[in-house]
């Protein structure tokens, strides 16, 4: 019975493990099928978010490494101007703000879908375009002028893939319709330019009241 009990134990710890093999291995079976994949992530809560948020970053990082080394027949960025770091954290917030975008307007929109799932239908529908930077940085590398054709096929395949996932996976987490789910996509576009363009608002104004604090600052000191 004692023994039963620490093997129930040690499957509920491994369970949740980030790197478990249950866990990853369901990230491919929602690839491979995106609306039984979606419904149970919902329903049955098989998804991660902390696999979801790996995969992001993995996606940033696959990202950047495309930016800095792919073949130069596709490739005219200027490697200095790409920093791994602030790409990072740039599509870090970008994800979140998706997530948040999307949350608004379904909670309008009667969605059944959690933050939590929206976070990880967003999080998994990246991985075909992540698969898509590492074949076409790849192929690349041998590519010719006139084959670049090829590698702009296989990163489109990915972004379109991961398009598809997504939209697949909003319309089964929230349990919409075809024409609700793309009313919810294009709105959820406008919240996310509406936030984007609040906090830009805001961080002006933080700038302008520390400039104002800092001329009294100067001011006084001059004076002084």
């Amino acid at each position: 019975m004692d023994e039963e009990r620490r093997l129930s134990v040690k499957e509920w710890f491994a369970s949740r493990q980030i790197f478990s093999k249950d866990k990853w291995g369901y990230v491919w079976h929602t690839v491979i099928h995106p609306v039984d994949g979606f419904y149970e992530i919902r329903h049955r809560d098989r998804g991660s978010l902390a696999v979801a948020i790996v995969l992001v970053i993995i996606f940033s990082l696959c990202f950047s490494i495309n930016r800095l080394s792919a073949g130069f027949v596709v490739n005219d960025i200027n490697p200095r101007s790409v920093n791994t770091f602030t790409e990072l954290i740039s599509v870090l917030l970008l994800y979140f703000l998706v997530a948040v975008s999307n949350w608004s307007i379904t909670c309008l929109m009667e969605g059944e879908g959690r933050m939590k799932d929206i976070l990880i239908a967003v999080g998994y529908s990246l991985v075909p375009v992540t698969i898509g930077f590492i074949v076409g940085t790849i192929f690349s590398q041998f590519v010719a002028a006139d084959e670049s054709a090829f590698y702009y096929m296989i990163v489109g395949i990915g972004i379109a893939y991961s398009v598809f996932m997504l939209f697949v996976g909003i319309m089964n987490i929230h349990n919409y319709t075809l024409g609700k789910t793309i009313l919810t996509m294009i709105l959820t576009l406008v919240a996310l330019l509406i936030i984007i363009f609040i906090a830009l608002l805001f961080i002006d104004l933080i700038g302008q009241v520390v400039s104002f604090f800092k001329s009294i600052y100067q001011e006084l000191i001059f004076r002084g």
